[in-house]
């Protein structure tokens, strides 16, 4: 199955909740924020949102400094 992964295409073997998608990229949740089909998603959804064929996830980290 082929998604839009930050511009690129990417491929995953199933559909897959956001958690997991995250997990698979080893990416920490708390410190992202994520893009689905142009809907910003809140936190506490990432469980339950599923990745599926064809869609379009960006990946936003967040960066401390100053």
């Amino acid at each position: 199955m082929l998604i839009t992964l930050n511009g690129e295409r990417f491929e995953i073997d199933h559909p897959l909740s956001v958690t997991e998608l995250l997990t698979r990229l080893e990416i920490d949740p708390r410190r992202v924020a994520i893009e689905h089909n142009l809907a910003i998603l809140k936190r506490q959804t990432f469980p339950e949102v599923v990745v599926k064929e064809g869609d379009t996830i960006e990946i936003v980290n967040f960066v401390g400094g100053g």
